[in-house]
């Protein structure tokens, strides 16, 4: 037998004490009472009231804790536990966690605060009706007599006001029927179809939120399932015991009856960035040139450089973007990714001395036919150093930008040649008496277009005579006014570029030294022809 239940034959010794007959509260027996002597009846009917009283009393307590919705204990009696959805105390059921609760063959049952160890064939039958009358000794005694209880003694009992599913004992008889503490009727056999209904379902009054179930039991009415409940379309149905209760949905608050989108993206730090609110929800954004991370909330920048480079040439990264640079020589279009050739003939006339050729990133400088470049600089190639198409008697002579073959014996009849390029007239000759001494040969090259006064050649004497007057001009080549003799001395003189000259052209200037004794004895002059070569450049 399982707690609660105890059988009158497991206690002869203990209604009797010392000759008495006496019943204990809790553990008296109706058949025990019912054969004790006449003074015993009432002691014992007596004592049955005071039980159903107690037991009337508990199941108040119960029903009422039953019923309230609101606990603020966290703590709960012994075979409850704490539910925090429904912030009350619940039922445990012992059946369900509890390893083989009952053994021998008994079945276990749930009940409230415990449970109960009942044999297989056992039926448990739930009455709400008002207490009854009590009747009188005589019939009490005549159905203990029996071996039965009497209707009217058992309806008795401690029902709930306002109804409840833990209710008083049904009103039944027979050999077999025992009562528990907690007023349920126990019956061993199958009833008898003359005293039990076959529908014992007008006996079951369930309140409200309850229903009644296969095994005459109140059970709780999913009202989320049957779709009895009046949530709004914007809510979710939570069934609570009895009732049900209509929450909003994730993302949601109630106002009122209504369910209004809460802002998350109002109350910071949602996201690291950028957060966008949605209807129930809300989304991180991150700024461009970057991305979120893996939990959603933190935005990394992007390495554009290696995800997706975009730049023509060289790319940098910088946080939240990146910048293209381009390699000397080019620039930056203005799309700020692809780069253009910078033309560098274009910004400035000064990168090369003659001429500058563009090219992809760069520039070169290139010179005229007899020039060479060095550092952007046009210098003059020797040809007659390298390489010349003078013949064995000619002699070459380099000028800027090229070079020109002269003869190696420039003397002319009736000069001959004394010694390099220098012819004299014989004094025995007498056409000599009249043409100069000496004539010397002499050849420079100036650049073209030289800045000018300028000083470009000095002639001297080579002989030095007492008593002579020593004067210098120019006796050809002078036409256009383009050279000046300035004498410098008494024995030199400086001839002068006066006018600017452009070449390529050639100038042959013949500048005389006149020589007269100063007390008259002799006159003679020397010659000396000068051949300028003017370049095709200023350089």
């Amino acid at each position: 037998m399982s707690r609660g239940v105890r059988s009158a034959r497991e206690l002869p010794g203990q209604c009797q004490e010392r000759g008495k007959w006496r019943c204990v509260v809790s553990e008296c027996d109706l058949s025990a009472c019912a054969s004790a002597r006449v003074t015993s009846v009432g002691i014992c009917k007596f004592t049955m009231w005071k039980v159903l009283f107690l037991t009337m009393l508990t199941l108040a307590l119960v029903k009422s804790q039953d019923t309230e919705e609101t606990i603020t204990y966290t703590q709960c009696t012994d075979g409850y536990e704490w539910d925090p959805i429904r912030q009350q105390c619940k039922d445990i059921d012992e059946c369900d966690i509890v390893p083989d609760a009952c053994k021998g063959g008994m079945k276990c049952v749930n009940h409230y605060g415990g449970y109960l160890c009942l044999p297989k064939t056992a039926q448990i039958i739930v009455n709400n009706e008002q207490p009854q009358q009590e009747t009188p000794a005589a019939e009490a005694a005549s159905g203990a007599s029996t071996g039965g209880v009497s209707a009217s003694s058992m309806a008795a009992s401690g029902v709930v006001p306002g109804g409840g599913f833990v209710a008083s004992a049904a009103a039944v008889v027979g050999p077999e029927v025992q009562t528990g503490r907690n007023n349920f009727v126990i019956r061993r056999n199958p009833a008898d179809p003359q005293r039990i209904p076959s529908n014992p379902s007008h006996r079951i009054q369930c309140p409200a939120g309850y229903e009644q179930s296969e095994h005459n039991l109140c059970q709780d009415i999913d009202e989320c399932v049957t779709g009895t409940h009046n949530c709004r379309a914007d809510q979710v149905c939570i069934n609570l015991r009895g009732s049900f209760t209509c929450q909003c949905l994730p993302g949601y608050q109630k106002r009122g009856e209504q369910c209004v989108d809460i802002d998350e993206c109002a109350v910071p730090p949602y996201c690291q960035q950028r957060c966008v609110n949605t209807p129930g929800s809300f989304y991180c954004q991150c700024s461009p040139g970057f991305q979120l991370a893996a939990n959603n909330y933190t935005c990394v920048d992007i390495n554009e450089c290696d995800a997706s480079n975009q730049c023509a040439q060289q790319c940098y990264n910088i946080l939240g973007s990146f910048i293209c640079q381009c390699n000397q020589g080019y620039e930056l279009s203005s799309d700020r990714l692809n780069c253009e050739d910078i033309d560098e003939c274009r910004t400035s006339n000064y990168l090369c001395q003659y001429q500058c050729v563009n090219e992809p990133g760069t520039f070169s400088c290139m010179c005229p036919q007899g020039y060479q470049e060095v550092n952007r600089i046009c210098q003059d190639i020797n040809e007659c150093e390298t390489t010349n198409e003078c013949r064995e008697d000619e002699m070459c002579w380099n000028y800027h930008g090229g070079f020109r073959c002269y003869p190696r014996n420039p003397c002319q009849d009736p000069y001959i040649l004394t010694t390099e390029n220098r012819c004299i007239c014989p004094v025995s000759n007498a056409i000599c008496r009249e043409l100069p001494y000496s004539i010397a040969y002499r050849y420079m090259s100036i650049r073209s277009d030289r800045a000018v006064p300028s000083d470009i050649f000095q002639i001297q004497a080579t002989s030095v005579f007492t008593n002579t007057i020593n004067t210098f001009r120019i006796k050809s080549g002078n036409e256009n006014g383009e050279f000046y003799l300035r004498q410098t001395s008494a024995v030199s003189a400086m001839l002068v570029l006066v006018k600017p000259l452009s070449g390529p052209r050639e100038y042959i200037v013949d500048l005389e030294m006149l020589m007269v004794s100063s007390i008259g004895t002799f006159r003679t002059s020397s010659l000396l022809r000068l051949t300028i070569i003017v370049g095709p450049f200023s350089f």
